[in-house]
């Protein structure tokens, strides 16, 4: 199974929250857009801002991440993703969502065979179903 993997999946695990993925690693391949880091550590940040993690957890948190991003590979934030990003869509979707669909959509293009998206998030599982992904984590 090759998953792409939605920050919401990454951040569930991370934060040791209930409903991560029970297939978390079980997978012959991982991939996500380089815009996971950004996501993931924008929300460590916040949750430091927020008093949420102390020292200790923004440590923790940093390590996990790290960890996470060594054993996953990254489609690059590329012009043709950001094109496929703008291009309509046939649900409602945000924008950081669009770069995920649109990375997934074109790494599945261009390496053929199936991709399986792993998200947590309710709409961006029902974007990725009307794109014809399976879907997992929802």
């Amino acid at each position: 199974m090759i998953v792409y993997l939605d920050t919401s999946t990454v951040l569930r695990v991370l934060f040791g929250q209930a409903g991560a993925l029970n297939r978390w690693g079980k997978w012959e391949a991982a991939y996500s857009s380089e815009l996971l880091g950004l996501e993931a550590r924008r929300m460590i940040d916040r949750l430091r801002l927020q008093l949420a993690l102390d020292d200790e957890g923004l440590a923790e948190a940093q390590e996990g991440l790290a960890l996470i991003e060594e054993e996953i590979g990254y489609i690059s934030l590329t012009r043709p993703v950001l094109q496929r990003a703008a291009l309509p869509l046939g649900t409602v979707v945000k924008t950081l969502d669009a770069i995920h669909l649109a990375s997934a959509l074109l790494f599945q293009e261009r390496r053929g065979g199936k991709l399986i998206f792993a998200t947590h998030d309710k709409q961006q599982a029902v974007a990725a179903k009307a794109l014809g992904f399976e879907v997992i984590g929802v």
